[in-house]
């Protein structure tokens, strides 16, 4: 059987919430979408689409 790791300090994560990681700022220079493609606008959109009802439930919630 597979043993789960922990996290925080007993797996010697000593990174805080608040430390930036250098290597996810780093913009990849090649990636494989296809920017222009129809399939990745109408992407594109319905994942907007669904985050803002996701915002306007959550904001309504809270009034």
């Amino acid at each position: 059987m597979s043993e789960r790791q922990g996290s925080g300090a007993a797996a010697g994560n000593t990174k805080t919430s608040g430390a930036k990681d250098e290597s996810k700022t780093d913009v990849p220079e090649d990636f494989d979408i296809d920017m222009d493609a129809p399939e990745t606008e109408k992407a594109a959109v319905t994942i907007q689409s669904q985050f803002r009802k996701f915002q306007k439930k959550k904001r309504d919630e809270k009034s």
